[in-house]
This record gives structure tokens, C-alpha cells and sequence, in this order.
């Protein structure tokens, strides 16, 4: 085949691609419109009404054209798109579907929050859609290069959003740490993917699985420990954004400094979109065929599900073992997320469907009550301009409620019944007991044990809040919150919903299993 026929096959094969990209098209035009109407309602005394109706619109339109698009086994379905650099299946559409969830949540909270003036919100709506943007991306891409250049979008314009406040020292601080630490990780990332095309000539991770597993069976021992490197240089990159040990030290500054808003949707949405690249990443260049010792036989026999079980152990319990002195509510949850980060690296280790499933559930069972968490605190910073949990004290005197329903997301965190949490978790930990009797069985079991600790710890920490809403006693007279009638109404929603699913988990399930295909082109 010459050049020429080659050329013209790729441009037919991206035009043609275009039809299954509809959602991403949108998201791209609708980022653009965002800008041009901040610019015409600059003026408008119902700037916040108009932009807030236009950020849901793209969101929406999105969704429509994602709802709409061809299912495998339909005329018009293409597996993969733009020559194999975007993956189109089941599993990409799944965490689409949060994120956009995600976003919406963000744009509905910050137009009845504080933290964006109407001045500003337009620039928000624009700069949080093309992170959704990146996020489709994340969850699709099957080539290195769109990987790296789908955490890139993410990340810059998180960099941005980390230190939108102005005069705030504390958001520049974050957003500065946030570019150093993000700076490093992508250095790193992409040092370990040239390694990896290096080796392998390509860019493809289904051919980086073939070329990985070649190389696997007489490769030299200087070949073994690039290839040794490149994993653990581009797992690096993965790591950051899901915020694992030791890759976590930018997320505490962060969370603290950025608006809580953007805040509650950096701790769901980058972080299911790290993990959804990381099962791909690793389910396809390093597990094919997809068998329960896959990764390990295609890096010559090193136990890479125990090494990943390690990080999950480690990550777990640094971030569990820190929240236990923090008085900041929000560095809190930052801890916690790091914890919840290692929970849900179980899944990826055990190496399983039932592994990749649990990862999924989680990150739609934690994007419920993690959000539903930040928007309390959201609820009581607004109110007391403090994010001190020294201020919860007699919150179930000043806003039964608000303090009800952290209850209830703290309980569901924690992992206990008959809470959506206890879902997850139960999951998770399934998919770990599945592997204990087959080879390597000790690790696993191990680690099952140190999960179960640490799920022990967590309880303390979680405990503490319900105690200072509860028991303590405030310092001043307990006064009454005000809250929207809109934050209460989403708080009895996602209450309702982490109850529900707590003892009704059959349609989650369906959902994620439905969801399990992951192209390989």
C-alpha cells in the first residue's frame, strides 16, 4: 500500500468517526459558546441565570447525542475511532455518563453557591466543560499519545480552576503546588510511554499488549528492566491523578485551597477518569489475553497484582492514618480520598471482571455520597465562613437536616450497612476473596486483612463529625442555618439514593455489568 492510499485510508477512517464522536463535538462547540456568551452577557443583570441555563444545555445536548449513539451490533457502530486512537464501547459510555452526571451536579451547586461571583461564573461553566471534555477523552483513549494529551487537558485547566480566586493566598498555593506536582507526574508519564514506544514501536495499546508479550518470552535482562521502568514511569502519571501513595502530596493543598465546588468535582470526576484509564491501560498492554495472571506472564513473571495490591495498601493507609489528626473538614476528605483511592486499587489489582466491575460501582456509588458530603460542607462554610469541624459542633440544633445527611454519607463512606458505601466496599473486597485461592492467594488475603483495618480507622475519624454535629457542645450559642431550598432538596436526593442503593443494588449491578466490554479494536 503507498503513501498515498494509506493517507486517504486514515482521512476516510477519521471522517467517518465523526459520527461516533457526536458528544465530544458538543462538548467542544458548546466550551466555545460558554466563552462567547460570557462575553455578550457581560453586562446582563441575569448573567448567572443565562450562563447557568447555557452550561446545563451543552450538558444536556451532550447527553442526548451520547444516549443516541449506535451500541455494538448496531449498522452504524465503529469499536474504535480516528485510526484506534479513541476506544467507542460500553465501558467508555459508563463513566461518560458520570462524568457528565459530575458536571451537572458542579454547574447546579455553583449557581446557588457563593464561590463564583456573577462576574465570573461564565468563565467556571466554559473551563468546567472542557475538563469534561478531557475526561470523555480519558475514558476512551487506546493510543499513548491521546492518553497523555487527555490528562494534559485535564490537567491544565484544573490548574486553573485550583487558584481561581482572586487575592485567595491560599488557592495560589494550591494551584502552584498543583502545577509543580502535575508538571512532574506528565514529565515522568510521557518519559515512560517514549520507553514503551521504544520497545514496542507503537503508540496502540492493543499492539504494545502483542509486541509487551513477544518481548516477555526471550527478552534480555536490560530489555526486562525498561520495561520494568516504562510501567512504573507511566503508572506514576495514573497515579497523580487518582491521587495514590506516593503521588498524593499535591491533593490536601488542593482540595483546601480550590472553591469547594470545583473541589467536590475533583474528587470524583479526574479520579474515575484516572482509574477508568488505568483498567484500560492495564486490562489491554499488559493483560492480554485478559486472564487472571495476565499481567503478570506479559512482564516476564513479575507479580504485578501484588505490586499494585501494595501501592492500595500503602494508599489506604496513609490517608486513613493522616485524617485522623485534621481539623479542617476539607483536608479531611482530602485524606479520605486518598484512603478511597487504595480501596478502589483493590479492584484493579485483583486483575478479574469482578475486579473491573467493583472499581466501576465504586466510583458511582462515591460520586453520590462524596458529593453529597463537600455539599454540606459547602452548606456550613457559606453560613459560618469557617471549614473547621470545631464549627459542626450543634449542627443537628442549627440544621437537622444538613447534619442528617452528613451522617448518613459519613456512615456510607465508611463502608458500613445498610448504606450504598457498604455496597461498594462489599464488591471491592469480593473481588479480592475470589483471588485468594488461586496462585499468589497470600497477598491478596493480606491485603484483604489490611482493608478491613483500615476500614476500622476510617470509622474513627468519621465518627468524630457525627459526634461534634451530635454530642459537643458548640462554643457560642447554636444559631440557625439557612440553607437553599435547592442544596436541601439535592441533599435529600443523594440521601435517599445512598439509602436505597444500600439495600437495592440489583440495578447498579446490571448497569456495570453491561458496561464490562472494553474494545479491543
Amino acid at each position: 500500500m503507498d503513501l498515498v492510499t494509506q493517507f486517504n485510508s486514515a482521512v476516510n477512517g477519521n471522517v467517518a468517526s465523526l459520527g461516533s464522536f457526536r458528544p465530544e463535538l458538543a462538548l467542544t462547540f458548546g466550551t466555545l459558546l460558554l466563552f462567547l456568551a460570557d462575553v455578550v452577557w457581560r453586562k446582563s443583570s441575569a448573567r448567572r441565570t443565562v450562563m447557568t441555563g447555557f452550561a446545563l444545555a451543552v450538558l444536556a445536548a451532550t447527553a442526548v447525542l451520547l444516549a443516541a449513539q449506535p451500541a455494538a451490533g448496531e449498522l452504524l457502530y465503529r469499536p474504535s475511532l480516528f485510526n484506534r486512537m479513541l476506544a467507542n464501547d460500553a465501558f467508555a459510555s459508563f463513566f461518560k455518563w458520570l462524568f457528565l452526571a459530575a458536571g451537572a451536579l458542579t454547574v447546579s451547586i455553583a449557581a446557588a453557591g457563593k464561590d463564583f461571583p456573577s462576574d465570573r461564573i461564565g468563565q467556571f461553566y466554559a473551563l468546567l466543560t472542557s475538563i469534561v471534555l478531557g475526561l470523555f477523552l480519558m475514558s476512551s483513549a487506546s493510543d499513548l499519545l491521546m492518553m497523555y494529551m487527555a490528562i494534559e487537558l485535564v490537567s491544565m485547566v484544573s490548574y486553573v480552576l485550583a487558584g481561581f480566586r482572586k487575592g485567595d493566598r491560599r488557592a495560589a498555593e494550591a494551584s502552584l503546588k498543583y502545577v509543580i506536582y502535575g508538571g512532574v507526574a506528565s514529565g515522568v508519564m510521557l518519559f515512560g510511554m517514549s520507553y514503551l514506544y521504544g520497545l514496542t514501536h507503537t503508540t496502540d495499546v492493543m499492539r504494545i499488549a502483542q509486541e509487551v508479550q513477544n518481548l516477555g518470552l526471550g527478552a534480555s535482562a536490560a530489555t526486562r528492566l525498561t520495561i520494568v521502568l516504562a510501567i512504573v514511569f507511566v503508572t506514576a502519571g495514573i497515579g497523580y491523578k487518582v491521587a495514590a501513595v506516593p503521588w498524593h502530596m499535591w491533593c490536601p493543598d488542593v482540595y483546601e485551597g480550590a472553591p469547594t465546588v470545583f473541589t467536590a468535582f475533583l474528587s470524583v470526576g479526574p479520579k474515575a477518569a484516572g482509574f477508568a484509564l488505568a483498567l484500560r491501560f492495564f486490562y489491554t498492554a499488559f493483560a492480554h489475553p485478559a486472564a487472571v495472571s495476565g499481567l503478570a506472564a506479559a512482564v516476564s513473571g513479575i507479580p504485578w497484582t501484588a505490586v499494585v495490591g501494595v501501592l492500595a495498601a500503602v494508599t489506604m493507609t496513609l490517608g486513613n492514618l493522616t485524617a485522623l489528626s485534621q481539623t479542617n473538614m476539607k483536608r479531611l476528605l482530602a485524606y479520605s480520598s486518598i484512603a478511597h483511592a487504595g480501596y478502589t486499587m483493590m479492584g484493579v489489582s485483583a486483575l478479574s471482571e469482578m475486579g473491573k466491575q467493583s472499581v466501576m460501582l465504586y466510583m458511582l456509588i462515591y460520586l453520590v455520597m462524596n458529593v453529597g458530603a463537600f455539599l454540606v460542607v459547602i452548606l456550613v462554610a457559606e453560613s459560618t465562613g469557617s471549614e473547621s469541624i470545631l464549627d459542626y459542633r450543634g449542627l443537628s440544633k442549627r440544621h437537622p437536616f444538613a447534619a442528617l445527611a452528613l451522617a448518613i454519607f459519613l456512615f456510607s463512606l465508611t463502608g458500613l450497612p445498610p448504606f450504598a458505601g457498604f455496597a461498594g466496599k462489599w464488591y471491592l473486597f469480593y473481588a479480592i476473596f475470589e483471588r485468594i485461592p488461586g496462585e499468589g492467594g497470600g497477598w491478596y488475603a493480606i491485603l484483604a486483612l489490611i482493608a478491613a483495618l483500615n476500614t476500622a480507622v476510617s470509622l474513627f475519624y468519621y465518627v468524630r463529625i457525627i459526634r461534634a454535629m451530635y454530642i459537643d457542645q458548640p462554643y457560642a450559642p447554636p444559631t440557625p442555618i439557612k440553607a437553599p431550598v435547592f442544596y436541601q432538596l439535592l441533599l435529600g436526593g443523594f440521601s435517599v439514593a445512598v439509602l436505597v442503593f444500600g439495600v437495592w443494588w440489583t440495578p447498579m449491578i446490571e448497569w456495570t455489568r453491561a458496561s464490562l466490554q472494553i474494545s479491543r479494536g
